[in-house]
């Protein structure tokens, strides 16, 4: 079982940036595949971003050209870099990990961590 968990989430005005980063507790075939997804209360929990062991990422369309995902394999850590922040990017994100790629459905989810809060004021 990996353990994923976030860092980097907080509170910042619409327009601005943050990171978010999740550590694996190990590399292992389970994180071939690793993603973002948020949840906001009373919705689905989506997928943001996904990224294989080949650094190939697939992102969702309203986030596209604004977040970037990336991973440094070395040392276990999974990015997501989110630019020009609206107040509809609020959410708890995710982090996540599946050993098949791709992985953007919450069912094919293999690993979870607990989330990190991220909120934009307008």
């Amino acid at each position: 079982q990996v353990q994923l968990v976030e860092s980097g989430g907080g509170s910042v005005q619409a327009g601005g940036s943050l990171r978010l980063s999740c550590a694996a507790s190990t590399y292992q075939r389970s994180t071939y595949c690793m993603a973002w997804f948020r949840q906001v209360p009373g919705k689905e929990r989506e997928g943001v971003a996904c990224i294989d062991t080949s650094d190939n990422p697939i992102y969702s369309h309203s986030v596209e050209g604004r977040f970037a995902i990336s991973r440094d394999n070395a040392k276990n850590t999974l990015y997501l870099e989110m630019n020009n922040l609206n107040p509809e990017d609020t959410a708890v994100y995710y982090c996540a990990s599946r050993f098949q790629w791709p992985c953007m459905r919450s069912d094919d989810i293999d690993n979870w961590g607990k989330g990190t809060l991220v909120t934009i004021s307008p």
